[in-house]
């Protein structure tokens, strides 16, 4: 099992200074790994600290104390080997749908030939291909996300951080993209951590779930979710499961306020 950890998260703290001079304690003392080709989804109350560590575990902010590994090195900033979409999409409103795709290898130095080949290949696996000359204001909020992603997968990623990506989605878009997440997670089988606030979200696209407290964000207790694909919402196992994990976040919401 230990050759299989890809991210290690030991007694991770993140404290934030507010302009007054408080503290605001975000994290404490999460630990975790995280083994090839996991679905790992993470739930918890608003503000309790899932997407900072998303962001720790990104490179994009430090930690106050504790550690986060790749493959046994310390992580210390961003890597190509971890790709991060986020909820706004955050597309290039004056690059095309194939030029945002191709953006991170153009960063790397491949010919525009390869770039576009790459591109492609890509968007063709989201069903994006007929839209690569479009501006990203051209289209709707679920084919911008499925852009980020194809864009975060043509870079080849060894994981996949996703932080809410479907939560400004109506719901039946939300659920066609849940079902494309896992196609192309099947195919590609990458390791994916994905902050979601839905329950029901976690339920249907993981393997493991971590339920986190309310600030100072930790990891109250982690769920397997056994059931096998594709998963059908109407089973009594889902019920249960979602009822035990929301009846663990009320008791958590309760007690916080």
């Amino acid at each position: 099992m230990i050759d299989k950890i890809v991210i290690a998260v030991d007694s991770l703290e993140k404290w934030y200074a507010t302009q007054n001079g408080n503290a605001i304690h975000a994290l404490e003392k999460v630990s975790l790994d995280v083994c090839s080709n996991d679905f790992i989804c993470i739930v918890g109350p608003s503000g309790c600290g899932k997407s900072t560590l998303l962001r720790i575990i990104a490179g994009l902010e430090r930690s106050s104390a504790g550690s986060v590994t790749y493959r046994g090195t310390v992580l210390t900033g961003p890597r190509r080997q971890i790709g991060m979409v986020f909820q706004e999409y955050s597309l290039l409103p004056w690059r095309n749908v194939i030029d945002n795709v191709a953006l991170g290898l153009e960063f790397i130095g491949l010919s525009q030939s390869e770039r576009l080949q790459v591109a492609r290949t890509f968007l063709r696996l989201v069903g994006m291909e007929a839209f690569e000359r479009a501006l990203p204001h051209e289209l709707s909020g679920g084919m911008q996300q499925r852009v980020a992603i194809a864009r975060s997968l043509a870079n080849d990623p060894d994981i996949l951080l996703m932080d809410e990506p479907f939560g400004a989605l109506d719901a039946h878009t939300r659920i066609l993209l849940q079902k494309e997440l896992l196609r192309i997670w099947e195919k590609n089988r990458k390791t994916i951590l994905f902050v979601t606030h839905s329950v029901d979200e976690a339920i249907y696209l993981a393997d493991r779930i971590l339920v986190i407290s309310g600030r100072p964000g930790k990891i109250l207790e982690t769920i397997e979710v056994t059931m096998p694909r594709p998963r059908d919402r109407s089973q009594t196992s889902y019920g249960r499961m979602a009822s035990r994990i929301l009846d663990i976040l009320e008791k958590e919401v309760g007690s916080s306020v």
